[in-house]
């Protein structure tokens, strides 16, 4: 099976080959993001998670501390069904999910979209785990992954992509999860986490199955 990496990379490829000045537009933000350190007040690996208590697609409240008597977690920011790095990577995700469970641990994607019947239908969320809702980004904030998306990426989502964000996520149209993927102990540790600005760019799903691992 094709690795996420490569995946990724070749619809980024695609991306220059397609539509260059905007993929040149998106590179010098990510740049610019990275020069002036934005995400690096993610949690850190042996520092506390904060507890939460978010609905899934269908409106039923889910907590951090129910999650945490299962096993340990694995938590994934995402910014959201519409993003086409998200549906490769949740698609990655669910082909590793078995390996997951077998190490005893459960696997949640948490966005900032609204849970409702259009939420219910998209392609991430029939898939076999909980996507959980974050309309207002606090909860990605208290991890340290919420991001102030720069106008350039907001004209292109409004103009190119035909995206309202505002209806979306329900009323919050400028701040996304940076995509980040956290691994939990059933202390409510993190353990493990990769955390990248770059929204192109996402963690492995075999790194994260090594990580759970070594938990075991």
């Amino acid at each position: 099976m094709t690795k996420l990496r490569e995946q990724t990379d070749a619809k980024i490829a695609a991306g220059r080959k397609g539509n260059p000045e905007f993929m040149k537009g998106v590179d010098d933000i990510i740049a610019k993001a990275k020069a002036f350190e934005e995400g690096s007040n993610a949690l850190k690996v042996g520092e506390k998670a904060p507890d939460f208590n978010l609905p899934n697609a269908k409106g039923i409240p889910i907590s951090l501390e129910v999650l945490l008597e299962n096993g340990p977690l694995v938590i994934t920011f995402y910014r959201g069904s519409w993003c086409p790095y998200c549906n490769l990577q949740f698609r990655a995700l669910q082909a590793k999910l078995n390996k997951v469970k077998e190490l005893g641990a459960t696997l949640i994607g948490i966005s900032p979209e609204v849970p409702d019947d259009s939420l219910s239908e998209n392609e991430i969320s029939k898939m076999d785990f909980d996507v959980l809702s974050d309309q207002d980004a606090k909860i990605a904030l208290q991890y340290g992954v919420a991001w102030e998306v720069p106008e350039f990426l907001m004209e292109h989502m409004r103009v190119d992509r035909n995206l309202d964000l505002k209806k979306i996520n329900n009323g919050n149209d400028s701040v996304l999860p940076i995509p980040a993927t956290f691994i939990l102990g059933t202390d409510g540790i993190i353990k493990w986490s990769y955390v990248n600005v770059d929204y192109r760019t996402r963690s492995e799903p075999d790194e994260i199955v090594e990580a759970l691992k070594k938990l075991s």
